[in-house]
């Protein structure tokens, strides 16, 4: 098979077989598919969206990692120090040491990956519009429409959809974390490269939820200045674009500004359960599959563990397929804060700003990447407030989990922190 993309030759086939067949080019997909033609693991088939309305915008995509990455030639800015500021503007200033908090951005991410894919030989690239995945006798298929107008079937051994969901799994508790981004050039020197705010709590909070300010500083003059809401319903862009002036303009004091670009997003926080196979050889990954934390909506560095774990098993032939992309005490844990946020138990500034205050960076970030260990979990658990935690822990269980009337995330594969 050809590692580039499919031109009007192979356009005109009906039908082609791989070993993975792998459903949307977004962080989840590619991710998989450099993992797995990187342990060669058979042939691999990507079918990303063709140019045009169905493909998705130029996205931001944040994580936190120590050490050289497989994508570190996509990272467009990364800091060694975080800060989060609190309502009163006070700051508390980490050094999560030895990680660093790095910044992708989606099309030096897709350019990385496609240059890699291009050269190995069990690579493949198909644009297409996929209408359809079903589960075959020993095999699924894939149907697709490819950019020139010809039809593929495509039949896989494996096939990992990352598409997102059209309606969220049922759940306990369901927040929104929405928002919209500028990239800004100001006339003076207004940020400093070495820092980078993730949460900044000066912002007017909304009578449901919360509402802070992200700040990612590329230059002296130039940054991504967002403005995040964790509540239950999105704003109108209108709505954005005021809170962001008044951000930038009476909280940060940025003064003469010119807004260069702009991203706008809905990540789903739930404690729903997401189903990760949904035929004998379909699976879902990214987003689709539970990988995004839900008291966080962090995914990039959950995407990059399942595609190890899926290219393991594959190569032992042992364990689950798509383990789970998150560990059930985090799991636990996120369900009884989200609780927590949804019905106002606790003041979400002074929440986060006292974690921030009171847990090591480094351990913080494993916590929040649900990397720590039980001992470690039981000491950041002392610093939270005791009495709603712990009645909400106990009335959990007895909550029904209830079908979303809404849609999926309309931008779930990554968020962009």
């Amino acid at each position: 098979m050809s590692p580039a993309a499919d031109g009007p030759g192979a356009a005109r086939a009906r039908r082609a077989d791989a070993e993975v067949v792998i459903v949307g080019g977004g962080a989840a997909g590619l991710s998989l598919a450099h993992r797995l033609t990187s342990t060669g693991i058979g042939d691999v088939t990507v079918v990303e969206p063709p140019d045009g309305p169905l493909r998705p915008p130029e996205r931001t995509w944040c994580h936190w990692a120590a050490g050289p990455g497989d994508f570190d030639g996509a990272v467009s800015a990364s800091w060694e120090r975080l800060r989060v500021r609190g309502p009163d503007g006070s700051t508390v200033v980490t050094d999560p040491s030895p990680m660093s908090y790095r910044m992708i951005r989606s099309g030096a991410f897709e350019e990385l990956v496609h240059g890699l894919l291009a050269g190995r030989p069990k690579a493949r690239l198909v644009r297409g519009t996929v209408h359809a995945v079903r589960q075959g006798r020993g095999a699924a298929e894939v149907a697709c429409t490819l950019a020139d107008g010809g039809r593929l079937l495509l039949r896989g051994r494996y096939v990992f959809d990352s598409r997102p969901l059209p309606v969220l799994p049922p759940a306990r508790t369901v927040l929104l974390q929405h928002f919209r981004g500028w990239f800004v050039r100001t006339a003076a020197h207004r940020f400093d490269p070495g820092i980078a705010d993730l949460m900044d709590f000066r912002v007017p909070q909304p009578r449901h939820g919360l509402a802070f300010g992200y700040v990612l500083p590329l230059a002296p003059d130039h940054a991504l200045v967002e403005y995040t809401e964790f509540s239950r319903t999105p704003l109108t862009t209108a709505g954005y674009e005021a809170a962001l002036r008044h951000y930038a303009d009476r909280v940060l004091r940025l003064g003469s500004y010119s807004v260069v670009s702009a991203e706008q997003g809905v990540i789903p926080m739930t404690d729903a359960r997401f189903p990760r196979r949904v035929g004998s050889s379909v699976y879902r990954i990214g987003a689709a599959s539970g990988a995004t934390r839900p008291a966080t909506g962090y995914t990039f560095a959950a995407v990059q563990r399942q595609s190890r774990d899926i290219a393991a098993a594959l190569q032992s032939g042992r364990g689950e397929i798509v383990p789970p992309p998150h560990g059930r005490r985090a799991l636990a844990m996120d369900a009884v804060l989200l609780r927590c946020i949804d019905a106002g138990r606790i003041d979400g500034p002074s929440f986060f700003t006292h974690l921030f205050r009171t847990v090591p960076g480094e351990r913080l970030l494993r916590f929040l990447d649900g990397r720590t260990t039980a001992w470690e979990e039981f000491g950041i658990g002392l610093r939270s407030p005791a009495a709603p935690m712990l009645r909400t822990a106990a009335e959990l269980p007895f909550l029904r989990r209830r079908p979303q009337p809404g849609g999926g995330a309309p931008r779930p594969e990554e968020n962009p922190r």
